[in-house]
Order: structure tokens, then sequence, then C-alpha cells
């Protein structure tokens, strides 16, 4: 099969879940015989790959603007593909790509949506930015041939919302040895002599929350923070205010052996997610076989299961802290309930549920229709509530079947579209943004 991958930033993964996904996923497919083209974001105008690990590389510019740079390259991306031999699949991740469905659904090129989390319960989404991201989860569920979901708290939403099927497939855990800690040399660091936490700074992965406790513990462990995230500024200062100087932020951490170390030597591991699916940075915690403590929500409930510890507050940080310092050896045991619950999440069986949904694509027998779009207004579940283990989760049994689609339709249809056109002015974007946008666009229909 010809399978294209589009809407994140491409790889080498280098920033987040969507981007591993397709390094571990893309990989593999092309171990098995597939082609696979990934369309890769480039912001700086320096030379990059055209490919890696098999896998062929287009890489597009877009515009470098928190709102604009997805949107961008994914509108270069899809007019790319388009101009060349049609695909027997595509992979479009990220439902606020959703507008640019139809575009390939005109040429017949059969699509499944990788939803992501709840985005626009993210507080840099608040007003317009909301309104688009629930728009553009409608036009997802409306023309996608497939959906897919990385956790049951996501399918769970799209069932109760919409009233339609996901495939599930979550994201796998990798397996990190632990050396002899002499990376950590560099850092000042020592093997089990840290708390640790990884995450882009962003007010949903309260690394002020994990902060603020951590301070507020009569810890004797530093807290080592990696992470940061572009346009992100005001945030990252209201962290660093509130820390003290046992507190250590390294930044983003690139080099892959070295962040691997630092997940498999830490004392403890947090995770402060909230609004996502199943997280890469909290199965590679696992994976490394670090004692973790979880954000008391559903989706890090679904993954730690009775390997986890939760907290809500800070105060609930500091008496986690405090007790594990209090009985080291008890928390290091931890490890063993870690890996074990990594042992669940494989890459190679997510690989193989991908391939499985591309063949129903190309074959036709992965199409649905008659999904509107329209909410049905029932409240996603309350976010302590337990999920399902892995290992036993089921499509639920009321969920719709799945049916053939009428790509026709879609091209005539712009009652949806206008949903997410009309907010479209009202996102912060300058004429000048706009403009850059626009010419991005032309430059690549004129190149294809």
């Amino acid at each position: 099969m010809r399978i294209v991958m589009l809407g994140t930033r491409g790889v080498p993964a280098r920033y987040g879940g969507f981007e591993t996904c397709i390094e571990e996923v893309g990989s593999r497919l092309v171990e098995a015989g597939h082609d696979v083209t990934v369309y890769c974001r480039n912001t700086t105008g320096g030379a990059m790959p055209t490919l890696y690990k098999g896998m062929d590389l287009v890489t597009l510019p877009a515009v470098s603007h928190k709102v604009a740079e997805t949107l961008s390259h994914s509108a270069v991306s899809v007019g790319h593909v388009i101009t060349r031999r049609r695909p027997d699949a595509a992979l479009l991740f990220n439902a606020a790509n959703a507008p640019f469905l139809p575009a390939l659904r005109a040429r017949w090129i059969p699509v499944a949506t990788h939803v992501d989390g709840l985005e626009w319960k993210r507080a840099k989404w608040s007003g317009a930015g909301q309104k688009y991201y629930r728009a553009a989860e409608s036009l997802a569920v409306r023309w996608s041939d497939a959906l897919i979901a990385d956790a049951q708290g996501i399918a769970d939403y799209y069932r109760d919302e919409f009233g339609v099927p996901t495939e599930l497939i979550r994201y796998g855990a990798p397996r990190v040895a632990r050396g002899d800690g002499s990376e950590l040399a560099e850092l000042g660091l020592t093997p089990r002599g840290y708390h640790l936490v990884v995450a882009r700074f962003e007010p949903e992965n309260h690394v002020h929350l994990i902060v603020e406790g951590y301070v507020r513990s009569r810890s004797t462990l530093p807290l080592v923070v990696v992470g940061g995230a572009p346009y992100a500024d005001a945030y990252t200062t209201q962290v660093k205010a509130l820390a003290n100087d046992r507190v250590r932020f390294l930044g983003p951490v690139w080099d892959q052996d070295l962040l691997d170390q630092l997940y498999a030597q830490a004392f403890t591991y947090w995770h402060g997610h909230s609004v996502g699916g199943t997280n890469p940075s909290l199965l590679r915690a696992l994976g490394a076989g670090a004692p973790t403590n979880g954000l008391d929500v559903i989706f890090n409930r679904e993954v730690l299961g009775s390997a986890g510890q939760f907290f809500t507050t800070a105060a609930d940080v500091a008496a986690l802290i405090d007790a594990g310092e209090a009985d080291a050896q008890l928390t290091l045991r931890r490890s063993v309930l870690s890996e074990a619950r990594a042992d669940l999440y494989d890459w190679d069986d997510v690989a193989e549920s991908y391939e499985k949904l591309c063949h129903g694509l190309a074959n036709g027998t992965h199409r649905r229709s008659g999904a509107s779009g329209r909410r049905r207004g029932v409240a996603i579940r309350s976010n302590t509530e337990a999920t399902p283990d892995p290992v036993r989760t089921q499509a639920p049994a009321d969920a719709p079947a799945a049916a053939d689609t009428d790509h026709g339709a879609v091209a005539a249809d712009t009652t949806a579209a206008s949903q997410v056109s009309a907010h479209l002015p009202d996102l912060s974007l300058t004429d000048a943004d706009l403009a850059d946008l626009a010419s991005v666009g032309d430059r690549a229909v004129r190149a294809g």
C-alpha cells in the first residue's frame, strides 16, 4: 500500500506524541513492505532529510505562528498530496486539520483522522480558538472515513457526544534499559536522587501544580523539570516564579539517550497532563520503570492502573513526596509495577492495528456515512471515573456500524465548513499572517 501521514511536525520525532507515533508506526509499516510518505514541517529554512527509517519525507514550509503554523502546513501538505499519485490511504493527525478533509476526499483518497485529545479544553485556545476546535471535531466526525482515538476516554467522548465509533489504537511504551547513571554526571545528578517532570509548558499539564507542591514538601532531593513550549513565555514565567533553588529547569532535552536515563534513574516521575489521551511521556516513564504519580484524571488512571499514585492539589503532591522519601525502598519497588504496566502497550501491536486500518481504508471496508457531526450534548464522564483495563477493552456494543461513504456529497457540502471559516478571522491573525498563509498554499499548489 501507499500510505501518507500528515498533519504533524513530522520525523525524526523531537516534539510530541503524534511525531513519536508516526516514527514508530511508519517505520514498522515500511518493514512490512508498504510505501510510507510523511509530511514534515520546516520553519527554519534549513536543509532537511528526504528519507528516514525507510519513510519518504516531504518537507514543506509553515507560518511561524501559534495558530497558523499547524493549519498552514496542513494546507500545503494536502495540496501536495492531491497533486501527486493517489495514495491508498491517508492518516491525518489532529482534528484541527478537519477543514482540509474535503480536498482529500474529492480526490477519492480514503482518510482516517487521529482526533488527539480534548484540545478545546486547553487555556491557550479560549474564546474563538475553543470554538474552532469544537467545530473542527464536528467536521472530523462528518468527513472522515474513520476516527482514531488513543485512549478509551477519548473513544467514550466521541461515542457519547457524536454517537460514532472510533478505532481505539493506543500508543506503545518503549522499554528503556537502566544504565549506570554516568550520563547524569554532566547535570550534577545521581541515580535515584531526584524527582522528575517532563512536559510541554502549558497550564493543562499542571507543571505549576507539581512545582508548587514540591516546594511545600520537605524533600531532600531536587526536582528536575524538563520541557518548554513555543508561545508559552507567560506560563513559563509563572512556573519559575513558584520554584525555589531546589527546582532545576533543564529546558527541552533533545538527546534521547540522556532523556531516557533521566526517566530510568528518577526516584519518582510526575505526570500532570489532563486533556490528552494516552500520553507518550507517561508511557516512556513506565517503560523506564520509574515510580509514577499522575494527576487524577481518567486518561492517567487508564494508563497507570494500580501502578500509579494520584494527586489533585499541591498539598497532595507534597504529601506524596514526603511519604515516598520516608520509605524509599517501598517507592523504588514500584518500578516493577511500572514495567509490568508498560508491557500492555506494545508498538508492534500498535503498528499492526494501523496496518489493518489502512487495509480497510484501501479496500473500502472502512468507509462511514450518515454521521452528521451534530453534538448530542452528552458530557464526558467524570475525570476520576475508572475505565476498563487496556487488555480487556472492547468496542461499545451500541456503537453504530461502519458503512460506505458518499465522497461525492462532500465536495458540495459547504454548510459545516462555514462553521470553521466563520471563526478563522477571530484567531488573532494579522493581515500579514493571513497573507503568509495564503501565499504558502499558493506556492504548494504551483509546486504540484
